[in-house]
This record gives C-alpha cells, structure tokens and sequence, in this order.
C-alpha cells in the first residue's frame, strides 16, 4: 500500500495539463524524457535564442559600416540639405586637387528639447561664434530637425558632447577640401556648403548628372570614379609661380596664363591673377578674382595680326614677300593709323608681323575686304561665344556696324574683345596645320581631338604663320623669349585700354603668345600682364616685349622639361629649317 502512494506521489499529474501544453512537450521532448534532458533541451534553446539577437546585431552593424555615414535617418521633411558625395578631381598625373573629406556638423531636434534657453546658453557659450537669437529661433521650432552650425571641429564636438543636452546630435558630413590652395582655384571652381559645385569643373560636375545621382541616391562615396583633368599641377605651379613674380615687379594690376597642347585642345596649365583660395569661399566673391582668361573679354593688341596675315597669306592672294606701303600714317577719315616705330618705306608681309606695323596689318586687311575679314575671323572661332566645360564665359565684343574702319582696328587688335582663351584657340589652329580643335579642361588624346577639328587654313599657310612667329622671335618683338634650345616662336601684341571712352597710352593690356617648338609646335603659351608699370631697367617703356615677352621666356625655360620637350642646339634659322622643309 505505501508502494503505491509513494509511486502516486511521483506520478506527474498529466491529466491536469491543457491539452496544448503536452502537444508542445511531445515534439519537444518526445515520450518519458528525464529531467536532465528536458533541461539541456532549454538551455541549447535560451543559447540559440541568444544567438540570433547577435547575429541580428552583427548584421545590423555591417549594413552601417557598408552604407557610411548615411544620412537618410536624419533626413527630414525640412529643407536643411545635408552635403553630399562628390568624386575626386585629379590632374593628368593623378595628383588630387579635390577631394571630400569627413567632418561632423551640428544639429538640434526641437521636439526632443527639454530646456531651449538652457540648450541656448551652454551651445552659445561652447561656440562664440554662434548668433545667440538664431539658434534661439531655430531651436523654438517645430521641426524635428534644424542645422545649427555645419563643418564643426573634432574638438568642438567633444566639448558639446559632454554637455549631453537632449535634442542635440552631431551627423558626418562631406566636406569638400583643396589640397593645393589657390593652385589651379579658377580651373577647379569651389562648392557652397551643400558640397554643390558654383562654380568651375565642380559646376560643371553638377549640370552632367552628379546633381541626378545625387537626388536618386547612387552618389556614394564608393560608386564614383575621380574626374581627370588634363591639367599638368607641375606646370601650373610653374606659371603661377612667374606671373607672381611679374605682377609683383611690374606693379601690374592683374596678370594671367595660360598653356594649351596645340594638338589636342587640352588646356596643360591656367592662371589668373589675382586668384582665390577654395578652401575660403568668400574669397571668391571679390569681384577683381574673376578669371580673365575665360570670363574676361580684351582687345588682345597686336597678337590679332597674326590672324590678318593667315587671311591674307590663305587666300593665295598675298606671299610673304609682297610689298606694302608703311612711309607714313593711313589716314582714314579723321582717324589716323600710325606705327609705334615707322620704317618710312615701303615693306614686306614678313616686315609686318616682326615690326609689328599697324599701317601694314591694315592695308592687308584691306586688301581683303570687309565680308572676307569677317568671314574669316568667324570661321576662327572669334565672333561667337567659346563654350567650354567651364560654366564662366563671355560673349566677344563685336562693332555694331562693321565697315571698313573696323577692319581697319581689328586688323591690329583693336575694335573686337575677346577671351584670351578663344584667341588662344584660334591661334593653335594657325600652328598645328591648320585644324580648329575646340578647347578641353579634361584629358583627350590626338585621335579623340581629330575627330572633332575643322580645318580652317590650308597647312602650307600653317608652316607660313609658324615661320613668321620663329623669325619674329630670332629678329623681331619676341626675342627676349627666345629660350635656347626649343627654338620659341611668338607674337607680342599691347592694347591700349579705353579709358571713360577714349584710348589711354599709358594704361595697357600686354600680351605675349608663343609657340614651342616652332619647327613642329606641340604646346602654345599666353601671356598677359594688365597696367604694368616703366621700370629704369625697361628705360619707362611698358610695352609687351619689355613684360610680358622675358615673362614667357622664363616660364619656357622652366616647363619645357615639364613637358617633356628635349633641348635641341644649333638648329637652322626658321626659313633654312621650316620653309625649306615646306617647300
């Protein structure tokens, strides 16, 4: 009998159980299960349990650290825009002129705020710099999000940090940084604090689907490929480095450079001065830091003759060896065109361009006609606007009513305003054999830049410019550029500036474009310095070739092995070498 209770003591009362309950038990344990299987079976379940929250978390925390700093969570409603992606800029040698870097900003929630003028005062005092009623109004909002100041420093951050005010966060923004400074600042452009390009290659990354990636979300910092220039950062630094020197000897006003690759359109090196940091925008609203090069229009002086004999010598109509009366001043009507230093005689087209003779331009330019005159200059690519990857140009500057006194001017630079980066164009196309190439701020090769080139000159009229810009630089204006042993060609020009209407002598735009080598050029150089000012060494003459012209020698001399073009020493005079070898 005890047997019995004793075994009906130890008998689970099974039959009290619901129904449910012993299903569960049966596909857990199966049928008489001891105790301690019963509890190995719950803890492999509590250890199993476990370890999917961990790999929830773990993956959880993969996903953050393969999208980086998204900020979508953080996105709201409002129209606080938060910086975005963009790709490197690197030169033609990979070297990086733009890049994004990570900094935190600072951002406030209202309606997780639980003191505003608390908030106010240790944020305030923490940074200085903020305007107290600002972040005051901000911080009242309604919004769930509001910016209260972008780009913060590390340490910044730590300070407000450990404050721990609710409501206050910090999210990882991109920000974009110039390792170079004010090199290359006009070619580059610079971004508003959305890290949207305003201006420059950063501009023109925008308005060619960066600005769409952006918006569909495909922008990411690991999706973009660097953008390569076809800007050399050796030979920019070079240029800049000489037209510092040259403003700064000259007291010139300003003074601008610029090197293409007369094969391709690539534009190797830009300088205009004075130029402005990127890293501090607001130096770029200086109304003086414009890029004379592209968004400046000039009468370019002298340097236009060489468009005037290219008509003339094209045409078949005129040789180098015909004659054009230079004894005195043209007059034409009132006006009255004269020479800085007349020859009193009768001279040559080759004459004309190494005395840079105004009387002779004109009388050739007359000798074609007007509508020829025009035609041509527009078949140069001067009487239209230059559209290039950089978004800042202007318009030429064109006579209203073009008659034969404007072909008369504009036959020797004055009368017709244009960029210096347009005439730079115009006068690859005289030099390279006669191919109009447009002009390019990204990398392209020869074959790429052919399929894209309209002839314009007949080549044996190329190999006639490229003799007369030789010779001017053996006898003529451009010898204080002849750099031996890279046989420099060049043409000087000096533009007197208009001054409330009427010509000033004493306040000029000089110019110097050279060609090296001249005998097969691969590379143009332009060279501008605005109002410089007589030296004792320049005996009070401010004209290009006492300037502008030992400017471009001494940047020759420095980015010609730059380059990669090798010295060559005792070469034949121009016409034993480029027109016997055109003949």
């Amino acid at each position: 009998m005890s047997d019995r209770v004793d075994n009906i003591a130890h008998t689970p009362l099974r039959r009290s159980e619901p129904w449910h309950q012993r299903m569960i038990r049966g596909l857990l344990y199966g049928q008489n299960v001891d105790r301690a299987a019963r509890a190995r079976v719950r803890v492999g379940l509590t250890i199993l349990v476990f370890a999917l929250v961990y790999v929830v978390i773990g993956a959880r925390l993969v996903m953050y650290a393969a999208i980086g700093d998204g900020h979508g969570s953080r996105r709201t409603a409002s129209q606080d825009a938060i910086a975005t992606a963009r790709p490197d800029i690197v030169d033609r040698n990979g070297q990086i002129l733009a890049t994004d870097v990570k900094t935190p900003s600072l951002f406030g929630e209202p309606r997780r705020l639980i003191d505003v003028d608390e908030a106010v005062e240790l944020l305030t005092a923490a940074l200085p710099d903020l305007d107290t009623a600002e972040v005051r109004d901000r911080l009242s909002s309604k919004k769930g999000f509001v910016w209260l100041k972008r780009e913060i420093t590390p340490r910044q951050q730590r300070d407000i940090h450990r404050l721990g005010i609710p409501g206050i966060g910090f999210l990882r923004e991109n920000k974009r940084d110039y390792p170079n400074g004010v090199d290359v600042s006009h070619l580059i452009g610079l971004v508003n604090i959305d890290n949207q390009g305003i201006a420059g290659i950063e501009k023109w990354l925008d308005s060619n689907g960066l600005a769409d990636l952006h918006r569909a979300g495909f922008a990411t910092d690991r999706l973009q490929k660097p953008i390569e220039l076809a800007v050399d950062l050796r030979v920019e630094h070079a240029l800049r480095d000489e037209l510092m020197a040259a403003k700064e000897k000259f007291k010139a006003k300003a003074a601008s450079g610029l090197v293409s690759n007369v094969k391709t359109g690539e534009i190797v090196a830009m300088v205009s001065l004075p130029d402005f940091d990127p890293n501090n925008p607001k130096e770029a609203n200086d109304p003086d830091r414009i890029n004379r090069l592209t968004t400046g229009v000039y009468e370019m002086g002298s340097t236009f003759k060489a468009f005037t004999l290219a008509m003339a010598l094209d045409s078949g109509k005129v040789t180098l060896n015909s004659m054009w009366d230079a004894r005195g001043p043209l007059h034409y009507g009132r006006f009255k065109i004269h020479d800085d230093h007349p020859l009193g005689r009768f001279i040559n087209t080759k004459e004309v361009f190494t005395y840079s003779s105004n009387v002779g331009a004109a009388r050739i330019a007359l000798s074609q006609g007007v509508e020829a005159h025009q035609a041509f200059l527009r078949k140069m690519g001067q009487m239209t606007r230059l559209r290039t990857e950089l978004p800042e140009s202007a318009s030429p500057i064109l006579p209203r009513k073009w008659g034969e006194l404007n072909t008369v001017t504009i036959a020797f630079g004055h009368g017709i305003a244009v960029a210096p980066l347009q005439a730079v164009m115009g006068i690859d196309a005289l030099v390279n054999g006669g191919l109009l190439i447009p002009p390019t701020f990204l990398k392209r090769t020869e074959e790429e830049a052919l399929k894209l080139a309209k002839r314009v000159i007949k080549p044996e009229t190329s190999d006639k410019m490229r003799f007369l810009m030789r010779l001017n630089a053996e006898i003529g204006t451009a010898r204080k550029a002849d750099v031996k042993g890279y046989y420099v060609g060049g043409k000087t020009g000096t533009a007197e500036k208009v001054i409330n209407g009427r010509y000033a002598k004493k306040k000029v735009l000089n110019a110097f474009t050279a060609i090296l080598p001249a005998d097969n050029p691969k590379y143009q150089l332009l060279i501008m310095i605005d109002e410089p000012q007589p030296l004792k060494e320049t005996y009070g003459f401010i004209t290009s070739g006492w300037n502008a012209v030992p400017t471009g020698g001494k940047v020759i001399a420095r980015i010609a092995p730059l380059l990669g073009i090798e010295p060559r020493f005792d070469l034949p005079p121009s016409d034993r070498l480029i027109l016997a070898t055109s003949r």
